[in-house]
This record gives structure tokens, sequence and C-alpha cells, in this order.
């Protein structure tokens, strides 16, 4: 399992009966989650004593119950594989996000690690980067951190703004980020007529969604002619390509056929394993659904 260890301002305190009790920053929220199946005693404090609550509906959705929660807020995370201190903008909204994924703090650490070794070994390189479905730029901030060049396309308007709030808070507003605000596919597409060509391609797709002219995606019949399209954009030795996935029957081995089938011209080593935080209650491992990891040979 790909683990997110590396938190300090993020934690998952406890679970239980479809919940899970955490820590961002200095507030404590309780939010759904459906692998916590268990029934265990809900002995840490925070079950009192939480900033917001939100609750699912049987119907489909929900709402937040807050107690004592600001509009937004902020927390920051320092990652092993490069020297920024990334800062992310927090806020409660629709179907019990929050504005960030933290268990994709394991996927920062691992790319972030590859892009910082190839610019050590070629300082003068320019490391071009793809990121697809990007949200709020958690992955984008990490990429430009570690020394990368960023493209950064999501369908919402909203999120890319997002995305450039938290790069400013994090120091990285003046680091080569283009934001496209675009359906994915579609920008891929046009990227291949142009002839672009990237050295790494990072996408997190939802399992369904619709792009900005009401374009359906649905995950299990887009993600393979998608990922087919990528690997024509990349360049001849490309450094990484990942998939994420929250979709149940997109499992790791399905990612690594994925991978393998598509990326089989390329040299490099496929892993796909399930991404996880640790309970700091238990030391369970909290499994947040799954990611396929291709890292080249360069």
């Amino acid at each position: 399992m790909f683990i997110a260890d590396n938190w300090k301002d993020y934690e998952v305190i406890d679970t239980s009966c479809k919940e899970k009790l955490e820590r961002w920053g200095d507030y404590i929220l309780v939010r759904p989650d459906p692998q916590v199946i268990w029934n265990t005693p809900k002995t840490a404090k925070g079950w009192k004593h939480m900033n917001a609550h939100y609750h699912r509906s049987a119907k489909g959705g929900g709402d937040w119950e807050f107690f004592d929660l600001p509009e937004q807020w902020q927390i920051s995370y320092k990652s092993p594989s490069f020297d920024t201190t990334l800062k992310f903008n927090l806020k409660p909204f629709s179907f019990k996000h929050t504005g960030l994924f933290p268990e994709q703090a394991a996927n920062w650490d691992w790319f972030g690690k590859i892009i910082s070794d190839a610019k050590k070994a070629s300082p003068e390189r320019t490391i071009k980067v793809l990121n697809l479905f990007a949200y709020t730029g958690g992955a984008t901030l990490a990429c430009a951190a570690a020394g990368a060049a960023v493209t950064h396309v999501d369908a919402a308007k909203g999120m890319v703004a997002w995305a450039k709030e938290n790069a400013a808070s994090s120091g990285l507003s003046d680091k080569p980020i283009r934001w496209i605000v675009d359906d994915c596919v579609k920008f891929v597409e046009r990227e291949i007529r142009r002839g672009n060509r990237y050295d790494a391609v990072i996408m997190d797709p939802p399992s369904y969604g619709r792009g900005p002219k009401g374009e359906i995606w649905k995950i299990e019949d887009a993600i393979h002619p998608l990922v087919a399209k990528c690997a024509q954009l990349l360049n001849e030795r490309p450094l990484f390509f990942l998939i994420n996935s929250y979709t149940t029957g997109l499992q790791p081995a399905v990612l690594s056929y994925l991978l393998g089938t598509e990326l089989k011209a390329f040299s490099g080593h496929i892993d796909s394993q399930e991404v996880g935080l640790p309970v700091s209650s238990n030391g369970l491992i909290l499994p947040c659904g799954a990611s396929g990891r291709f890292s080249g040979i360069n």
C-alpha cells in the first residue's frame, strides 16, 4: 500500500460506523467514509468535540453541521522530496469535501523525488508534466515545487481558481504553470494535433462527471481511450505516468494492466497499489482508493 505518512497538519484520529474523525490543522471534522464498515467504540474525545460534522442522507448527498469552523482555513505539507512547503486553502463544500485529498501526499512524495532527481541530473532540462482532472492543484503544486513545468487542466473554472490560490499561498505563483479550464479529453486531443509532448502525465479522473459543455464522463468507458491518447503525448523516455482511482471497480491490478497495455512501447516499471492514511488511535491504515504508477527508465 502507498501510505501518506508524512503529514503534520492532517491526521485521521479514529474511524467507526462509516465515519472518520479527522484533524485538519486546528480543526476536528467528522466525515462519512464507506470503507469504515466496523463498529468500534468511539473513545477519542473528538467524536464529542468536533468543529463540523457532515451527515450523509439516505437519499444521497448530505449536509454539513457546523459548530465552530471558519469559512476558510489553511494547512501545510512538507514533503521529503522537495524544499517548498505546500499550503492549501480549505473550506467545507458540497458532498463532504474540503478541497484536498490528503492521501495523495504519498504520490506527491513519489513523483516529487523523480522530478527532483531528474533536475539534479540535468539542471537545464525542462520537465513538462500534464496534470488532468487537476482539481485544486495538490499534484500541480508538488510538481512545480520539485522543479517541473506543469499544464494544469480541469473542466471546473472554480477549481482552477482555487488551485491558483493554493499556488499563491505556497509561493509558487511565479513557477511555470499553465492554468487551463477545459474538457480533459478534448484538450488531450488538441495537444496530439499540435504535436506537443510531455515527460509525465498525472490523471485523477472522477467516476462520473460532466464537462463545461455538458460532456459526459463515465470512467469505465472513458479511461482506457484517454490513457491511450495520453501515451501519444509522452516523450521517448517518459519519467512517470500516474492514474488515481476512487472507483470501486478499478482495482490496482486493473490499473497495472491498463498502464502495461498502453505504455508497452516505453521502458519502465509498473506498480499499482491501494493508497492509505494511518489512523493514529489504533495503528490501522485506512484505504483511500488506488494508484497505478509507471516509472520510466532514464
